[in-house]
């Protein structure tokens, strides 16, 4: 399907990730990955600060609100809070987690799973899989507009982590 992959290797479309347990034949799959420059550790902070806004791009889907450019230390994310804050309003919501290495969350039908892959050398690898059940016709113009705004989020929070620890303000 056109968009369906964008950053990511055979193996990792392959792998097993907590979205597949909440959506049986989903008609949308769509796999999207960036490598960070910096351990797991300085990842999993931006993941779980999804919460607070989107990260992708702010005049889009944050109604021009800047999404926070330092951490503000938030408790890890628990299953049944909201996934995240677009335009001031809380949106979907978290069902399942394992504290730096997995979020999964839904959002208007949709069901994704933020994975953080610790690799050598002080990397890491930010993985992205959404599914999602809809119409056959419907999933490629879907796939097309996530992997924009997918995208979009990935490289955000890859610099930022990359700066946050650069920075010296997480060790690991």
């Amino acid at each position: 399907m056109i968009g369906d992959r964008w950053g990511v290797t055979d193996g990792e479309t392959r792998r097993s990730y907590p979205c597949d347990d909440f959506v049986v034949e989903p008609a949308l799959q769509a796999w999207r990955g960036v490598w960070v420059e910096v351990s797991a550790a300085a990842v999993w902070p931006w993941v779980a600060q999804l919460r607070l806004a989107p990260y992708s791009y702010d005049w889009i889907d944050n109604r021009g609100r800047r999404s926070p450019r330092h951490l503000v230390g938030l408790p890890e994310p628990q299953v049944g809070e909201a996934f995240t804050s677009a335009g001031g309003r809380k949106l979907g919501r978290i069902v399942s987690v394992d504290p730096g290495r997995q979020l999964t969350s839904t959002i208007m039908g949709a069901f994704m799973s933020y994975v953080v892959v610790p690799q050598e050398h002080n990397r890491t690898r930010l993985l992205l899989k959404v599914v999602m059940r809809t119409t056959r016709w419907a999933a490629p113009g879907l796939s097309v507009g996530d992997l924009i705004m997918a995208r979009r989020q990935l490289l955000n929070l890859k610099q930022l982590a990359e700066h946050t620890q650069h920075q010296g303000l997480i060790t690991g």
